[in-house]
């Protein structure tokens, strides 16, 4: 880890650190959190595949969406009207629109071919996403003079990295230049997660073999075009966060980790301070 222990982390004039872990734990509440406080530049991984990587893709399939209406489609034509999407740190909506849901058409849904070619794209750009913090960490010090910097990643970080590998390349580079914190969910969270699921399910992104066992399992030899989009992503959801937590807890032993409950009882920046010091300091002595 780059700082060896809490007081060395609270002295630093330069903090840098990653947040991961599933979405909805407190990821970008802190980031925010810490942008606010004036001297920490918040870099998010989601808004970054969304527009500097998949920008394109999503603004294209909105295009092809309003080709289907005669007067989009005669506007569009002729250059007369201007379609993108209005991504931010805090709604993300275009990309996970873009990402999709496999299954029947009338309800939403999109081949199974289709989603597993946009899981790629997504794949691929969040991998240059994780790549990119370490020039931003550099722009954000040299164009805008912030001393701080926190990486808000997205909950599918754990998906494109194998943790269990020393010689990862995007686990070695994002280690040697940030803090990586692990905000763990109790079981209680993942349950209070899959209840917020299951009342509005949105897309994920999943690691390609397991998609596949996942989809096999649930088609069970039915037709695609009859599968329910939603109740597949319910589905995968639950069976998501049992995939991820492994894979979270790999990651893990190349940083440190803190308690949702503790994430949630920070308020500002020198809270956050605190927390990592603290869990720095329970890290060295548990070692």
């Amino acid at each position: 880890m780059i700082y060896k222990s809490g007081s060395e982390f609270l002295k630093a004039p330069k903090k840098h650190v990653l947040l991961f872990g599933m979405s909805g734990l407190g990821k970008t509440r802190l980031s925010n959190l810490l942008r606010d406080a004036g001297d920490w530049f918040h870099y998010s991984i989601d808004y970054r595949i969304g527009t500097r990587y998949m920008g394109e893709f999503i603004a294209d399939n909105f295009k092809r969406e309003a080709m289907n209406v005669p007067l989009l489609r005669e506007l569009l034509m002729t250059d007369s009207v201007y379609i993108a999407s209005n991504i931010t740190f805090n709604n993300l909506t275009p990309l996970s629109s873009y990402l999709g849901k496999p299954g029947n058409p009338a309800r939403g849904g999109i081949p199974f071919a289709e989603y597993c070619k946009r899981q790629s794209q997504h794949r691929d750009a969040e991998i240059s996403a994780l790549f990119d913090t370490l020039r931003f960490i550099e722009r954000a010090h040299n164009i805008y003079g912030y001393p701080n910097f926190v990486c808000d990643s997205g909950g599918s970080i754990c998906e494109v990295v194998d943790a269990a590998n020393p010689a990862d390349p995007v686990m070695k580079a994002l280690s040697d230049k940030l803090l990586l914190v692990w905000i763990y969910g109790s079981e209680a969270h993942r349950e209070e997660l899959k209840r917020r699921f299951d009342r509005a399910p949105k897309p994920m992104y999943y690691q390609p073999d397991f998609l596949r066992e996942l989809w096999a399992e649930y088609k069970d030899g039915k037709d695609e075009a009859t599968i329910d989009p939603d109740a597949f992503l319910r589905f995968g959801y639950a069976r998501l966060l049992e995939h991820r937590q492994p894979r979270y807890a790999a990651m893990a032993k190349w940083g440190l980790t803190v308690t949702a409950e503790e994430v949630a009882s920070v308020k500002d920046a020198t809270g956050f301070h605190d927390l990592i010091a603290a869990a720095l300091d329970r890290t060295n002595a548990s070692a």
